[in-house]
């Protein structure tokens, strides 16, 4: 029975992503859609194949409200199939699809066309990181640095029979660390990176202080350690690239220099000065 109304909702109510784009999302005084076009300018590269990455055009009939997600998608299903990219909750919450948009690394689901105000809107993939093919890029680089911040609690005793308790003001410290949602959009702007490919980067130090700053965490000392290296906190310049990208408006500088200052009061004994 379950199986069976599983099946209804999902026919009858669950929209398909291909369909939705074809829907009139704005009218004017007279019902009629109102659509402008406008020129996607996007960045093609196929690494299995012996060609020169170059940009192409495709013209996009654009409606108020169309995302720039939506626009590669009309693209994939009415221009040209072969175009790559990364794309999944459209909804600002898997980070998939982040990418380099007239000039600032966003994500295309958050990101409007009519409120990029130009008749071009000009895609690149992330840098610092392998192009697969088109804007569809290799994030193994990416989650090998997370992998080694070990980015789960680690209490270091046995947990009790129920829950980890956790006050309201300790809750609170974690406010602005664990809304990240792993896009890469920092990792893809800070230009450390380029020139520094072992930096771990802006995402993974920022992950680091938000277990510092948990209070059922027991392994400061360990993470500090992990992030006080030649490719840790201070190989960060302060250039704020990746407070200024983040689709969550969080802030990876602050987090990074939060822990700038724990590992310096650790090792001058200043800890009561530097918390």
């Amino acid at each position: 029975m379950l199986t069976s109304f599983s099946k209804e909702v999902s026919e009858s109510f669950i929209p398909k992503i291909r369909d939705e784009w074809k829907m009139a999302k704005t009218k004017n005084v007279k019902g009629i859609r109102v659509m402008e076009k406008r020129t996607f300018r996007i960045f093609r590269y196929d690494s299995s194949k012996n060609e020169s990455p170059g940009f192409q055009s495709f013209e996009v009939p654009a409606e108020k409200g169309m995302t720039v997600l939506e626009g590669l998608i009309y693209i994939q299903d009415n221009l040209d199939g072969s175009l790559a990219f990364r794309s999944s909750c459209r909804a600002g919450v898997c980070g998939s699809c982040a990418m380099h948009i007239n000039g600032k690394y966003c994500l295309a689901c958050e990101t409007q066309i009519f409120a990029l105000k130009s008749k071009t809107v000009t895609l690149r993939p992330m840098a610092h990181l392998k192009v697969i093919k088109d804007l569809f890029v290799d994030l193994k680089p990416f989650w090998e640095k997370y992998k080694l911040i070990k980015p789960y609690l680690m209490p270091g005793e046995p947990g009790p029979e129920r829950e980890r308790i956790q006050t309201a003001d300790d809750r609170l410290k974690l406010e602005g660390l664990i809304d990240c949602i792993l896009c890469g959009a920092c990792y893809a702007s800070c230009p450390v990176g380029e020139t520094h490919s072992e930096y771990l980067g802006p995402a993974a130090l920022l992950k680091v202080n938000r277990f510092v700053q948990d209070s059922r965490d027991n392994a400061e000392e360990e993470r500090l350690n992990a992030v006080s290296g030649f490719d840790g906190v201070f190989r960060c310049h302060t250039i704020f690239n990746c407070q200024e990208v983040c689709p969550k408006e969080l802030d990876p500088t602050g987090s990074i220099a939060d822990l700038k200052r724990k590992i310096i009061g650790k090792k001058f004994g200043l800890s009561k000065i530097y918390k």
